[in-house]
Order: C-alpha cells, then structure tokens, then sequence
C-alpha cells in the first residue's frame, strides 16, 4: 500500500516557497533524525534552485546516536549531499551543512545563526541582513524550535501534522531574519518504506493511513534491529523469524487490548505501537540508514521508471489511433 498525503494548503506553500526563495540567503530544510533520508523532501531541492542549505536532523534525542552521526557524515560529505532525497529527479548542487539538534534545547539560537552565518558570509549586518527560510515535512518540530530561537512563543505547536498553514516572519536579531512556512510533503512518495516511516512518526495525517499496516511494518524493523528495546518495553519474547501479526498479537496481550473471548483488539494494539514509537518510550530507534534509504531508493525509482513506461505503452495506442482518424 503506498501511503499518499498532499492537502490543499501544501500547494499553497509549495508556491510561496517559490516566490521567498527569490530574496533568501539560506534555506533549512528541518529532517527527523528518526528517518532522515524519508524525510528529506526532494520538492524542496528544485523550488530551492542551489541556494545554501543547512540541514537539521532535529528530534536527534529521539533517535539511535550512533545512526544520527552516520547521517550528519552522509549529509556532511560533498559527493553525497545534494542527491539524497525521496525522488527521481536530479536535484541542482547545493552547498549543504548538517547538524543535529533538539527542538527543546534551552539555547540553539547561536548555533543555528552561525551556521546559517558559515553559508552565507557576505549577509552580515543590518543593511544586508541575513534572510533564511526554514522548511520540513508536517510535525517535524519547525514550530517549537523557531519559539526557542526566538525566545517567545510566536508559533502555535502540537504533535499533530498540519498546524502551521501560513508563512510567517520573525526576526530573531537585527541582522537575521527567519521565514517560517508550513509543513509540507510531495505530491507522490515513490519510496514505499519512506510512506510508512512518516506516518509512523506522525508526518502524515491520519485518515491517509491504516494504522495496522503502519505497525505491522514498524514491528517488521524492530524485531531485526531493536529487539530488545521492543523486550525490555513490552515484556514479551522477540526473535527475528517472529511473524509481524504475532508480535502485534503479543503486545495487545500484553497491554490488556482484548475484545471478547480473548481475542486481541488489533487496531488497538497497532496504535499502541505507534504511540510507543513517537513517544520514545521504545528508546531511541532510526528506522533507516543512508545505506538502507539508498537501496529503498533505487528500488522505488526503477518502478517508478517502469510504471511510467507501461503508461506511455498503454497510451500510445490510443495516440495512434487518434492521429490515424485525423
């Protein structure tokens, strides 16, 4: 099941993104660190046409350390940087910096104003301020961080996908100004993992997924990669050869999700997955490596390359037709 979600407004924004990134200095595109490569948007490499980018691998406390610095040297890495993105399209060279970051630190305006500063040496004063537009997928945390940034609560924030839906500006100082917009995914998801891991941290909203297949997918990693975060939290047995639907099973058991005659309540069990999984109640898991991502990727553009073809079959055809009775 592919897992699809672009309201109106995100067409709004894809456009006023495409008019502020006229008069901008440094783009921040804000990634989960939980699943940086899934979250990367690749609308944002083309609106953005090579400006300078700072990415933010935020929620980093959220997600496995040892992962998030793989990504921050996969983003870091000049031969990398431009292309890793959820898209078949050929993104134009950025000069691209990466850092991780909480959105709740008690002081992350200094570290994000010099490394926007490092992008962009030559907008460095109240004549020639600093102009930086910050961008991310829905419920990436761009609202909480800005209020920390900017020591006041300007933005309205919430764990759930979709709040911010207008552009707003705030001056964090007299030389640097921050232009925040909307959270905002691309029209179609060509990876399939990368539709299963945004909605499973809560990028996507909710009537755009079935929860028991988000969780049936999340057990399916976690039982490889994290089984003893699942053991630990859940207190059930879990080995890799486990079959999905019985690792859900367990955990409904485990959490009192029963119906009657004992069987399991499966969508009450799949969202008490889910919920461990946001919460961080699990630990700190990353659901994708930069290696991982790349082979979703490549997979997701050859089928993509062929469902195109096969389209282009079926209409010629009819083409032919039409130019014949002409």
């Amino acid at each position: 099941m592919a897992i699809q979600w672009f309201p109106g407004h995100m067409h709004l924004t894809k456009k006023a993104i495409s008019e502020r990134v006229k008069d901008t200095d440094v783009v921040i595109e804000m990634l989960d660190a939980r699943l940086p490569g899934s979250s990367a948007n690749p609308m944002l490499a083309e609106l953005t046409s090579g400006k300078p980018a700072l990415k933010i691998l935020n929620k980093q406390d959220l997600a496995d350390p040892a992962r998030t610095a793989l990504w921050l040297a996969h983003y870091n890495s000049p031969a990398i940087a431009p292309s890793v993105s959820a898209s078949g399209h050929t993104a134009p060279v950025q000069i691209t910096k990466a850092i991780g970051m909480d959105a709740s630190e008690a002081a992350p305006a200094q570290r994000l104003i010099q490394a926007c500063r490092e992008l962009a040496p030559h907008r460095n004063s109240v004549v020639k301020p600093l102009r930086v537009l910050i961008c991310g997928i829905p419920n990436v945390g761009k609202s909480t961080l800005i209020n920390s940034v900017s020591g006041k609560s300007t933005m309205k924030t919430g764990d759930e996908a979709g709040i911010t839906k207008l552009e707003h500006r705030i001056a964090v100082r007299p030389d640097f100004y921050l232009y925040d917009t909307p959270g905002m995914l691309w029209p179609r998801i060509i990876v399939t993992q990368s539709g299963y891991n945004l909605a499973a941290s809560g990028a996507v909203g909710r009537n755009a997924f079935d929860e028991e297949l988000v969780a049936l997918e999340l057990v399916s990693y976690l039982k490889v990669h994290y089984p003893g975060l699942m053991e630990a939290r859940f207190k059930i047995d879990v080995h890799p050869d486990m079959a999905d639907e019985e690792l859900i099973e367990a955990v409904g058991r485990k959490r009192g999700a029963i119906l009657g005659k004992g069987r399991v309540n499966i969508q009450k069990a799949a969202e008490i997955v889910i919920h461990e999984f946001r919460s961080a109640n699990l630990g700190r898991i990353t659901l994708e490596t930069p290696e991982e991502f790349a082979g979703w990727l490549a997979a997701g553009q050859k089928q993509d390359a062929e469902r195109a073809l096969k389209k282009k079959k079926i209409k010629s055809p009819a083409l032919n037709r039409e130019a014949e009775a002409e």
